[in-house]
């Protein structure tokens, strides 16, 4: 027969099990006294704000999973492990959409590969451009981008190259150069320089000669056991942006954190300093993570983190880089995080995939010069003065202005078809030199259709990308209280 306490402790616990607080007890829990009403909020509020650090480490490792889903593994792939999709022109609204990837450049064609490093290296051929710009950025399932074999201190002469995963041990051919990763799975994604559809053609031909093969397609030896990949394929909110991470379930942003993270570690100092924490939100290393196995009360607060990490990566770009005239300054980190976690967030969210500022620099144009919101509704002018300090490109590279859609931050349509303009393009300039872009709905003139930048109707945001800047404006970036950059968009009429 029970005795009193624990006839009291068991009522308790179900009580508390009622109201939907905990999950079934274990023997051991029943005999442990219920929580109060303040140690469940604490619980609550203690475990939200874990959630939060624990989603802004592990979503641009979703971003990553979500993009291997639409380009190399999923039900709708464009190209199988260890081959490149080439996208077949500029990042068009509807080739935007298709691939997914949010704030795609519209100077350059792209490439998309995932390389499964697992079994054995992949080979990666680059092509002499003959001078024309183009990079092969590789990026870690973390979006660090650890290696460029082509592009800005590269050059643009090609080779090849030996990308090697975590642990392997074998030899090499002696014709190619090793790259190490940090990861199993990597992704590849050149960029070629585009001026216009006569351009095109020339274009397409560089990127062509961007090839991968495995090792043993290389070197004619015996290839591994075949790999069959059976991912969780992510179920998100349809128009939206995959890196935005809008679940239709939020609770499958930590089951994908867990699957991709047992595959992909992250490095021990992490694995040390961080995870540790993690065990508290049901995470650990090694384990994949079921919503089945964490308490309720947790589950709620993890559920709410998911759903927001998103909408705070965009909130928080100005403290992880610096608001100037409407503009966010990157931080000198951007497109290698490492262990800030919230510069990788906010870059993987707006900006899957940027490159390292050595390579490109990107300003957010998210506000007003008057630091308010940008809209089709209003008209604007950006007047760029000499000499434009922030946009200095070293040969080939270049500067550019792009437009995106606020909703979908992918490009949209126009009566135009034109998404951005750039240094080579044809610019009207006015008697002092400088340049002013006209951003809104209509054409503003046949005088200024030159330097007409269409916007959609509703809200937008701009880009500004220097590619293969000199040094001395990534440099710059490494003070960014000093660091003068764009000036600012500012509606006509001045409100």
């Amino acid at each position: 027969m029970m005795n009193n306490s624990r006839r009291l402790a068991v009522a308790a616990v179900a009580l508390t099990m009622a109201l939907g607080l905990v999950a079934a007890p274990t023997t051991a829990e029943v005999n442990k006294p219920s929580a109060s009403p303040e140690q469940v909020k604490a619980i609550e509020t203690w475990t939200y704000t874990l959630a939060v650090q624990a989603a802004t480490f592990a979503a641009p490792l979703v971003a990553m999973y979500n993009l291997r889903s639409t380009v190399a593994v999923g039900p709708k792939a464009k190209a199988a492990p260890n081959t490149i999709w080439r996208m077949e022109d500029i990042s068009t609204p509807k080739l935007a959409a298709e691939s997914g990837y949010v704030s795609p450049n519209l100077d350059v064609i792209y490439g998309f590969g995932f390389a499964d490093l697992g079994a054995e290296p992949v080979i990666l051929t680059a092509p002499d451009s003959g001078g024309r710009y183009y990079m092969i950025e590789i990026v870690d399932m973390y979006t660090n981008a650890f290696a460029y074999p082509a592009g800005g201190a590269s050059g643009y002469k090609g080779g090849k190259f030996a990308l090697v995963g975590p642990g392997w041990k074998g030899e090499l051919p002696a014709d190619v150069k090793r790259i190490d990763s940090p990861t199993r799975w990597i992704e590849l994604q050149p960029r070629v320089m585009v001026r216009n559809e006569a351009d095109l053609a020339a274009a397409k031909k560089v990127m062509q000669g961007i090839t991968l093969q495995t090792l043993s397609q290389y070197s004619g030896g015996p290839a591994p056991k075949p790999v069959a990949y059976d991912y969780e394929v992510p179920r998100m909110k349809p128009g939206v942006a995959t890196s935005h991470m809008q679940f239709d379930d939020p609770l499958q942003f930590w089951s994908i954190f867990s699957a991709a993270m047992n595959e992909n570690p992250p490095p021990a100092s992490q694995i040390e300093a961080l995870l540790p924490s993690f065990k508290y939100l049901g995470i650990e290393l090694g384990k994949q993570w079921k919503p089945s196995d964490v308490n309720p009360l947790i589950l709620a607060q993890m559920k709410k983190a998911a759903q927001q990490i998103g909408p705070l990566a965009l909130g928080t770009m100005p403290l992880a880089g610096t608001l100037k005239n409407g503009w966010v300054i990157p931080p000198a980190n951007t497109g290698f995080g490492g262990a800030d976690y919230l510069s990788r967030l906010d870059v993987a969210v707006f900006g899957l995939t940027a490159n390292t500022a050595t390579q490109a620099i990107y300003y957010s144009g998210v506000l007003d010069g008057n630091n308010q919101p940008m809209t089709g509704a209003k008209k604007y002018t950006l007047t760029l003065k000499p000499p434009m300090a922030y946009a200095k490109p070293v040969p080939p590279g270049f500067w550019s202005v792009t437009m995106y859609d606020k909703a979908t931050s992918y490009t949209t349509p126009n009566p135009i078809n034109r998404y951005h303009l750039a240094d080579y393009d044809n610019l009207k300039k006015n008697a002092d030199g400088s340049i002013t872009i006209y951003m809104q709905t209509a054409s503003p003139g046949p005088d200024k259709e030159s330097n007409w930048l269409p916007t959609p109707k509703g809200p937008f945001y701009l880009i500004f990308r220097n590619y293969a800047p000199d040094a001395s404006v990534s440099e710059g970036l490494k003070d960014r209280a000093t660091f003068e950059g764009p000036p600012g968009v500012m509606p006509v009429g001045g409100k």
